[in-house]
């Protein structure tokens, strides 16, 4: 009987990837977390780039504005007065241009809008530097109304890229919430140190380049850019199932925020300490966009729905630390870091809120319906300044840090009573 001989197995290769597990064992296996994930996807890192470049200077114009009128014309009554007729136009525009973007496609559309807004704040800088009537500020201001809402633009992207993915969606959410307070927290400092170190119209001009700029590159990404809907016979999305109460959560919470900022200038003023108050409400944004980065790598099994109400009451819960802060010690420090608590309820709500926004939406207006949301958050941010405006001067600061708690009460309210 003839001998067998067995054949001897191949030796493995050794390549690059075996030797790293070897080295690393299970860590080297461990899955991307979901913020690498989520832009791991083809052409997402290029919109949001843009994006981002866009969104910026939506914290700079407001500032640079009131300092540049303020300086030359000498009333910060006439700054302020031509900044609210900014938002009034825009609360009015915008939903509009919205449409537009939905109806015929977000590049089609937003290039030119942004344009005609960067003009108008060309024009407001020449008013102000030829010595125009005061009736141009005015005009000049309102005519940046057709900015399109960037940021809700972007959120359509992310929905249309992660459709039928809800917890992706959640992820892009809150990511994109966390780049909303970024914003809100460089620009106004960014203006100021550009008005502050060059000349007052630097912050407007720079603000309009990187519109600009970031617009273009944004419109430029097609790929990930949703089909437009064209005309649809869906009602319009502040008629749809739910979208009222939504809206008025989204003015309610404007107000906390509207009301928080007026009353701690008030309140640092008062110390002897203006300047510190920019930093101050600083820690509140910090505290609010490291909050929405946890939140999106979070996974939830119930609706938003269920979850809105919690994130509320977080909210009017927490805000009750600056009320304390400022009452119990007049503390600056204290109040910081009290604001930096009660901000880490402020990103969750919102991201939820935003959730919802885009679930009770109708297919083909999502950038209507996020911007009437953004709408109700203006709205409201104006409505909590003049209210938080009104107890500081009638009462005092620390009185002020009671009007942020009763919005976000009525806002829990207004959820509560229209749960299901």
């Amino acid at each position: 009987m003839p001998h067998r001989t067995r054949s001897a197995a191949p030796l493995p290769t050794l390549t690059a990837d075996t030797l790293v597990l070897a080295d690393f064992g299970p860590r080297a296996r461990r899955p991307p977390g979901p913020y690498r994930r989520l832009f791991a996807r083809p052409g997402t890192r290029a919109f949001t780039l843009g994006n981002l470049i866009a969104r910026l200077p939506m914290g700079m114009f407001s500032v640079s504005a009131v300092v540049m009128i303020a300086g030359s014309r000498g009333s910060y009554a006439l700054a302020g007065a031509v900044t609210a007729t900014g938002l009034a136009a825009t609360a009015a525009v915008a939903p509009r241009v919205a449409r537009m973007v939905d109806r015929y496609g977000q590049a089609r559309v937003a290039v030119p809008a942004t344009l005609f807004a960067a003009l108008g704040s060309l024009a407001l800088v020449l008013c102000v530097r030829s010595g125009a009537p005061d009736w141009t500020l005015f005009a000049a201001y309102a005519a940046t109304a057709t900015t399109p809402n960037t940021g809700g633009m972007s959120r359509a992207r992310w929905a249309h890229l992660l459709a039928g993915e809800p917890e992706a969606l959640h992820t892009a959410n809150s990511f994109e919430q966390a780049a909303d307070e970024l914003c809100f927290v460089l620009g106004p400092v960014l203006a100021a140190v550009l008005c502050g170190t060059f000349f007052p119209e630097a912050g407007t001009l720079t603000g309009v380049v990187l519109q600009v700029g970031g617009v273009l590159l944004f419109a430029a990404q097609r790929a990930t850019e949703p089909p437009p809907s064209g005309r649809t016979g869906h009602r319009a999305p502040w008629r749809a199932a739910g979208m009222p109460a939504l809206l008025a959560v989204c003015l309610a919470t404007g107000a906390v925020f509207g009301a928080t900022e007026v009353v701690t200038i008030a309140f640092a003023d008062g110390h002897g300490h203006r300047t510190a108050a920019g930093v101050v409400l600083a820690f509140q944004a910090a505290g609010s966009g490291a909050a929405g980065l946890v939140y999106g790598a979070l996974r939830f099994s119930g609706p938003a729905a269920w979850r809105q109400p919690w994130c509320l009451a977080a909210m009017a819960a927490l805000l009750t630390l600056p009320l304390l802060a400022a009452a119990l010690t007049g503390s600056l420090l204290l109040l910081a870091g009290a604001l930096l608590i009660a901000g880490t309820a402020t990103a969750p709500t919102m991201i939820t809120t935003m959730t919802l926004v885009q679930e009770r939406t109708p297919e083909g207006r999502l950038n209507e319906g996020m911007t009437l949301a953004v709408t109700g958050l203006l709205g409201g941010i104006a409505a909590g300044s003049a209210s938080g405006g009104w107890v500081v001067e009638h009462l005092s600061p620390t009185a002020g840090y009671g009007v942020p708690v009763t919005a976000a009460a009525v806002a829990l309210l207004i959820a509560l009573g229209t749960a299901g």
